[in-house]
């Protein structure tokens, strides 16, 4: 009998065995090619390295070439391919050479135990200042959180534009793509660097590996936001009505009412003349009071005469005697008088007695 959780995980230690020439002699029936293209920055690097990306790609029987002019890499499969899924990494080894992973790095593809993921971040988030920010928020002060991310996920992470390149085992890229998705939805990455640091700790007990882990992972909640501000002018919707509003007075209409219409012209610009002094005498006046309150002197507090206390206190005499007199009967630490003859009668008791 053989426990079922053994039997759902990868002992220590296993590989899968390499494919050879043997597991398919015949090669492959057709031609395969990818090319994409490159930066014009990435060409003196590339035209550096080029010996060696055909070198490590000749071991696995796929030609490569590099066009200058038009900016592209081309990878294609020989006669003498046996591995299908040759080409597949080898495509793959161009695309993270375009997007600035150096090729110690990027040469790593052709394992079988390593992948790759092109994360696209251009496009989660609008605004250019706000993408800037968050991209910087992942690389952290002087890379750090970036390196820690790699510790973490064993993975090698390159930030370059647009994009975000991360090359390792299967199981650290879907964490890494985890965080990069998360920092560009404003979900700052220590969060998800701590959950990863405790689920690394856990995975080191043996007796936890059949258990839940969500009672040891810490649930972090966004404290910072903000109720949405109410408008200080509401809109408050009127009672729908059928009828229309009525037509608001035109001006003919208001100097008929005030009897203005019927005046001559001399008589209607004395009017306007008599309103715009009325105005401006108006507006001299409060221009006045407004200079004169620098010379109104402020209002003084009144000034509070304090009682002089009563010196003269009556003074009980005989009670300071009284006090004196029983003062000087008793002495420091001396007993009452009381005690003291309960005490000397009690000593002549046990005279008597003996």
């Amino acid at each position: 009998a053989v426990d079922e959780s053994e039997l759902l995980t990868v002992p220590d230690g296993w590989k899968e065995p390499a494919f050879t020439r043997e597991d398919n002699p015949k090669g492959l029936l057709e031609e395969s090619s990818f090319a994409t293209l490159f930066p014009k920055y990435r060409e003196a690097y590339l035209k550096e390295c080029w010996p060696l990306v055909q070198k490590a790609l000749g071991e696995h029987y796929v030609n490569a070439v590099l066009d200058l002019i038009e900016g592209s890499m081309t990878v294609t499969t020989t006669k003498k391919t046996f591995d299908p899924y040759a080409i597949i990494r080898a495509r793959d080894l161009i695309k993270l050479l375009a997007r600035s992973v150096p090729f110690e790095q990027a040469v790593r593809i052709l394992q079988d135990d390593v992948a790759c993921d092109i994360i696209k971040i251009g496009s989660l988030v609008r605004k250019r200042e706000t993408f800037i920010k968050r991209r910087a928020r992942l690389l952290g002060p002087k890379g750090s959180t970036l390196k820690a991310l790699e510790l973490l996920t064993n993975c090698y992470i390159m930030v370059q534009g647009n994009t975000v390149s991360a090359l390792g085992p299967f199981s650290g890229l879907k964490e890494v793509r985890k965080v990069v998705l998360d920092t560009m939805k404003n979900i700052h990455p220590i969060y998800n660097i701590k959950t990863l640091m405790i689920k690394r700790e856990l995975a080191k007990d043996p007796e936890l590996r059949t258990q839940s882990w969500e009672r040891f992972l810490p649930k972090f909640k966004r404290k910072n936001l903000k109720k949405r501000k109410e408008p200080k002018k509401k809109n408050t919707k009127k009672e729908y009505t059928p009828f229309p509003p009525p037509q608001p007075e035109s001006q003919i209409d208001k100097e008929l009412a005030s009897g203005e219409y019927f005046l001559k012209e001399r008589q209607k610009k004395r009017k306007q003349m008599e309103e715009i002094k009325a105005k401006q005498a108006d507006a001299i006046r409060r221009r006045q009071e407004e200079r004169n309150k620098a010379f109104i002197p402020p209002k003084e507090k009144p000034i509070v005469k304090t009682k002089k206390a009563s010196t003269e206190k009556k003074i009980d005499i005989e009670a300071i005697k009284e006090k004196v007199k029983n003062a000087k009967k008793k002495k420091l630490g001396a007993l009452p008088e009381e005690e003291v003859k309960l005490k000397m009668a009690a000593d002549e008791k046990k005279k008597k007695k003996k």
